[in-house]
């Protein structure tokens, strides 16, 4: 089966969901133009996911996908909270911030069944899932209305582990991709290796389509992608200037900067290796520190920072997440760079 008869999509073209900087107007646009628009869930209320899907479905009649979490939910002891508190207590002090009064709790709730309850009352073509796939009678219920199910692989073990356990495409997301790693067999970052390295891999160790992510932002890479066995793609910064994104100014500044061509993986932002643009938190703390608090607990006293720099113009504790390859980022309506980026199919 190809990826157009498995989606229901004219392009092989995913649109990366992406939290915090898209709604349901990217998803929809790129949906309307033929490719695969997605919408990111995880951060979202039940009541904000609610209505993004009723905004998503008013907007277009195509398929589309709704991108879930599947983390465990993390026990925080007394002596990680003060340990990573501490770390970040001069920051605290440079911006006037009590770390008092900064909240606790779980910012993100992996996928479960109150998400699931809504969803069926939508049976949404396709949704994919970010660090492995949900529990087994959750999964069950997904594929019983139909829904075709994704997830992030970014080894060749995780690839094989996704398709044994139902996935019906995998996402081999190379080191290059921005934001969060869909890694969840390891937290080893040394096991993470390039797009084009590991596409060909999983094409290998796999049956079910493949489709490649990360560092893909041209014609160019496209027909690279699936000239190596991948049945389509999924590009997530390159869609981050347009128009129809909500990436903020502060964000679009420095992907059009110097700075985007220094990234890393850091997970001094939520816990978790993500790749982000390269800014005093991640220099001063990270890339990587074994101080912050699991995902995604560490992101609570980092966004109190986020917003009081923020509020001043200033990204220094903001995550300005961006794959390798922000160069072909530019501010042109999503549906001409979608038509664009597939001319290499």
């Amino acid at each position: 089966m190809t990826i157009h008869e498995l989606l229901g999509i004219e392009l092989p073209v995913i649109q990366a969901p992406m939290a915090g900087v898209q709604d349901a107007e990217l998803a929809a646009t790129i949906s309307n133009a033929g490719g695969l628009g997605s919408l990111p869930c995880a951060m979202l209320s039940i009541e904000l996911l609610e209505a993004e899907l009723h905004r998503l479905t008013s907007l277009t009649d195509g398929p589309f996908n709704l991108n879930f979490f599947c983390h465990d939910t993390p026990s925080v002891t007394a002596e990680q909270h003060n340990r990573w508190r501490e770390r970040l207590s001069a920051y605290f002090r440079e911006l006037g911030v009590d770390p008092q009064i900064v909240p606790s709790g779980k910012p993100r709730e992996p996928f479960g069944t109150e998400a699931l309850e809504l969803l069926e009352t939508f049976r949404p073509k396709v949704i994919s899932f970010h660090f492995g796939l949900p529990d087994k009678p959750l999964l069950q219920r997904v594929k019983s209305w139909g829904s075709k199910v994704l997830s992030s692989a970014t080894t060749v073990e995780e690839a094989v582990w996704l398709e044994e356990h139902g996935a019906d495409a995998i996402i081999a997301q190379g080191l290059e991709a921005g934001g969060h790693r869909g890694c969840f067999l390891t937290t080893d970052i040394s096991t993470q290796t390039g797009t084009l390295a590991l596409v060909p891999q999983i094409c290998d160790a796999v049956s079910v389509p493949v489709i490649a992510a990360g560092g893909i932002s041209s014609p160019q890479a496209v027909k690279a992608a699936m000239t190596l066995g991948a049945a389509g793609v999924q590009m997530g910064t390159v869609f981050l200037l347009c128009p129809e994104a909500r990436t903020s100014p502060l964000h679009r500044a420095a992907l059009t900067s110097e700075a985007a061509r220094h990234t890393a993986l850091t997970n001094v932002f939520t816990g978790r290796p993500a790749r982000s643009i390269v800014n005093r938190l991640v220099r001063e703390v990270g890339p990587m520190t074994p101080d912050a608090t699991p995902f995604p607990t560490a992101a609570i006293p980092v966004t109190a920072l986020r917003t009081a720099a923020e509020s001043t113009g200033n990204s220094d504790f903001s995550p300005l997440w961006s794959g390798q390859n922000a160069a072909d980022c530019c501010e042109m309506p999503a549906a001409d760079l979608l038509r664009h980026l597939a001319s290499g199919t």
